[in-house]
């Protein structure tokens, strides 16, 4: 009983050290560039290395989800669409409580689905842990807005209309993707290239289960911090109604743009619970890719 003790102990202790030295790495043959050149704004000196927290507690369709913790070097990597490309390309913004980023579940399967679709991907991993929700941190708006003018930047080389570039953001990474619909006159950072010169607002946004729009300890009041105009980008909104993070996030978000004029579609289930991806289960609401598919198809 000892011996079987100790090696379950030593098994459990492995999976571990594992789980917390084998980082993240982008898929061989994509293009991964650091957001900041020379280092990003207020980081530390001497940043420790990324972890990945992954355990079998935060399974997502009998999978587990990686999650990638303490970025401090953010990039953007960039999953080009192969084949009938429609010039389309989506900036993804992983969610995880502005604490993780759930790499995979809610970025390089999103990026899997729309190369299917014949959208370029470009998957940012943002500055985490404790760098939001916008103003408590600038860290991952800042990360936001050097993204979309990077992407901009390299548009003609990576075969994108620089005029049909929009984000996509599960949870923390749709509130990031709001904030940045509506953060985008100025940026948070002073100049570092020529990508500065270029607009950060993005030409549509799909928000998926967003958080931090509503504010429970407000009364479900919205954001003051979101400052939605008529500049604001077409949007598309989807949420369950038994999610935690509350429904209220996409409704509030939803009258907002309706207010300001801004073109909106909300698709609203019964269930579904949170933090989903794009992981398949019996419920309707994971089939969410086909209505988004649809809304993609119809911009203009």
């Amino acid at each position: 009983m000892r011996k079987r003790f100790l090696v379950s102990t030593l098994i459990v202790f492995s999976c571990q050290v594992f789980a917390q030295q084998a980082v993240w790495q982008p898929a061989p043959g994509t293009v991964t560039l650091n957001l900041w050149p020379h280092g990003a704004p207020g980081a530390p000196s001497n940043p420790g290395p990324g972890t990945n927290s992954t355990t079998n507690n935060h399974n997502v369709a009998d999978r587990p989800v990686l999650r990638l913790g303490n970025v401090t070097n953010p990039s953007i990597t960039l999953y080009a669409a192969k084949d009938n490309s429609s010039g389309q390309a989506v900036v993804v913004f992983p969610g995880g409580g502005y604490q993780i980023l759930a790499i995979d579940l809610e970025g390089t399967e999103v990026c899997d689905w729309l190369n299917r679709i014949h959208v370029t991907c470009v998957l940012v991993k943002y500055r985490v842990p404790d760098t939001g929700p916008y103003p408590k941190s600038a860290a991952a708006l800042q990360d936001a807005q050097r993204a979309l003018g990077m992407v901009r930047a390299h548009a003609a080389e990576w075969h994108i209309n620089p005029d049909r570039i929009g984000v996509l953001g599960f949870s923390a990474g749709g509130h990031l993707g709001a904030a940045l619909s509506t953060h985008f006159d100025k940026r948070l950072y002073g100049p570092v290239d020529d990508a500065e010169k270029l607009s950060c607002r993005p030409d549509f946004a799909l928000i998926i289960y967003p958080g931090y729009l509503a504010l429970a300890e407000q009364n479900m009041a919205f954001n003051p911090d979101i400052h939605v105009t008529a500049h604001a980008p077409p949007t598309f909104l989807i949420q369950a109604e038994d999610d935690s993070v509350h429904v209220e996030n996409s409704l509030l978000y939803y009258r907002a743009l309706k207010d300001a004029g801004v073109p909106a579609e909300m698709h609203l289930y019964a269930k579904g619970g949170h933090g989903y991806g794009m992981r398949p289960t019996a419920l309707p609401i994971t089939h969410w890719e086909e209505l988004a598919a649809t809304w993609l198809q119809g911009l203009k």
